[in-house]
């Protein structure tokens, strides 16, 4: 039987329990991948298409995000990762309940949710940055995440199957960054 910490024990650093669940990181930058590929191969998809797709890929994130802040123990201060996975999973929802709603709403909820995300990130990095070197990868997905977010709120005119190819491009982008960052964690660990 393992003994169990004492209330007075330091928790373990907090870059040691995100390294031991780093293949979370690495699911959730393979669901971007492959989300982006898919978005690229079908350029001609219908705005439900998207709707639904665009709906998974932010439900899979929130489920992985969630059981990242749930399987981190001590880990420290995880609220990001939670608040990640929730707004993950209630935009996805949202967008599954109202598959019909316009371009443009659905434009708002990319960019709100790439706004959101990104700023959770750029936190969570600055958290990291004493732990762990190189935390950029993260601070660049989070910085990423913010001007695709900002992009999309300035310009709304942009052509559906160009918005596809950003959307594409971002989560390609997104997905390697957290890939590379899964993989510094691995080795970490």
């Amino acid at each position: 039987m393992s003994a169990m910490p004492s209330p007075t024990a330091p928790a373990p650093p907090m870059m040691h329990t995100l390294a031991r669940y780093w293949w979370l990181f690495l699911l959730r930058g393979i669901a971007a991948i492959i989300f982006g590929v898919l978005a690229f191969i079908w350029p001609g998809i219908t705005l439900v298409t998207l709707i639904l797709f665009w709906g998974a890929f932010v439900m899979v994130d929130g489920v992985l995000a969630l059981a990242h802040a749930i399987m981190g123990g001590n880990m420290g201060s995880r609220w990001w990762l939670a608040l990640i996975g929730v707004l993950g999973l209630v935009v996805g929802l949202l967008t599954f309940m109202a598959p019909g709603v316009t371009a443009l709403v659905l434009l708002w909820f990319i960019a709100a949710w790439a706004i959101v995300l990104g700023v959770f990130q750029v936190i969570g990095a600055i958290r990291l940055r004493k732990e762990i070197d190189n935390e950029w990868t993260l601070v660049l997905g989070g910085v990423l995440s913010v001007l695709f977010g900002v992009i999309l709120l300035v310009a709304p005119g942009a052509g559906a199957v160009g918005l596809i190819w950003v959307i594409a491009a971002y989560a390609i982008v997104f997905g390697v960054l957290l890939v590379a960052l899964s993989l510094r964690l691995k080795k970490h660990q």
